[in-house]
């Protein structure tokens, strides 16, 4: 009858669980035989006998009396960390509340352009209040420049009406007295800080309305508000294809002092952009206009949105802000949706003028 295994009286652990060890032939009762041992749930093998302690120690290469407890630990290899996703890139906006403004302005403007033309000259003056209004506001929160802005709003206001009602020479006549008033609204408090309030105070009125006023002179020819539409249209266009051909394509920086985002690609992306639609708006939208000249407006109009857009940004890194107000949801304040606009009003109404006459 074959003999039953052996156990060791030291291979019952403490859960009442037991692990059989085979017996070896021709070892004393106990004995482990080589690479065995019976382990406790804390993971130390049970010292059984001494001969059986001595002979794991040496295998392990341990002293005879050292306890696998007291042995050095190895780190066990870490795992190796899954690769990150790839991030995708952001726009930085809230995309849908920009479409969603974008389209309720375009909705007012083109109402107000086909219906009255006067309903669009005080759609301009609102924009151009409100916008002096950021402007001056950041300058004082930012730079403790207190531009006066009850006589740039008041001057501002009369310097469109007075372009659209007697073109550039009214213009510049209200240009002027808005200056003027600048100078002396300012007299009524301390001159400490007079020639920076003063200074920041004309600029701002060259910057905003004497700039919007170029928009009211395109509207005084006979098909003014397809000459609006045309320079609306360029400069949206301009900014579309600066962003789709930039936020795809763009990898070289062009100012990345000024305005980090923008790119070299992004700029031919705006002049591809703008030529084709100004070779579209001056064959059928304008009277008298050729795709050549088109071509040309587009190019122009490029050249200028991207630097009205440079322009500002470098207003806002001086400030140290990202916007310059926040009442249009998606796009940031009035001022950040003029900054390609007032730059290239002037630059369209010449050009128009030059190509097809002012009338």
């Amino acid at each position: 009858m074959p003999a039953a295994p052996a156990y060791d009286a030291h291979d019952v652990v403490r859960s009442g669980q037991t692990r059989p060890v085979p017996v070896v032939p021709g070892a004393p009762p106990g004995a482990v035989p080589d690479g065995w041992g019976a382990a406790s749930p804390g993971g130390a093998p049970h010292p059984t006998h001494g001969s059986t302690e001595e002979l794991s120690g040496s295998r392990a290469g341990r002293a005879p009396h050292q306890t696998a407890s007291q042995m050095p630990q190895e780190p066990m290899p870490s795992a190796p960390e899954p690769p990150a996703a790839p991030q995708k890139k952001s726009a930085g906006r809230d995309l849908g509340a920009a479409i969603g403004v974008g389209l309720g302005l375009a909705a007012v403007i083109v109402a107000s352009l086909f219906v009255v033309k006067a309903v669009f000259v005080g759609v301009i003056v609102v924009a151009v209040v409100v916008g002096l209004w950021e402007l001056t506001s950041r300058l004082k929160e930012r730079k403790d420049i207190d531009a006066p802005l009850v006589p740039l709003a008041v001057g501002g206001a009369a310097i469109v009406v007075a372009g659209y009602a007697r073109g550039t020479d009214g213009a510049w006549v209200a240009m002027a007295l808005t200056a003027l008033a600048v100078l002396v609204w300012r007299m009524s408090r301390p001159p400490d800080g007079y020639l920076k309030d003063v200074t920041a105070g004309v600029f701002a009125a060259f910057y905003v309305p004497f700039l919007a006023t170029f928009v009211a002179l395109l509207l005084t020819a006979d098909d003014g508000a397809w000459r609006v539409l045309t320079f609306l249209v360029l400069t949206v266009v301009s900014d579309t294809g600066a962003y789709a051909i930039g936020w795809r394509f763009g990898t070289h920086k062009l100012a990345p002092r000024i305005s980090p985002g923008k790119t070299r690609e992004g700029l031919f992306g705006a002049i591809g952009f703008a030529m084709v639609a100004g070779a579209l708006c001056m064959e059928f939208l304008i009277d008298g206009g050729t795709w050549w000249q088109g071509l040309l407006l587009g190019l122009a109009v490029a050249v200028s949105a991207t630097l009205g857009d440079l322009g500002e940004s470098m207003i806002k890194r001086d400030l140290g802000i990202k916007d310059m107000g926040t009442l249009l949801p998606g796009h940031g304040g009035i001022m950040d949706r003029l900054d390609s606009l007032l730059p290239t009003a002037p630059v369209v109404w010449l050009l128009m003028v030059v190509f097809v006459g002012s009338g």
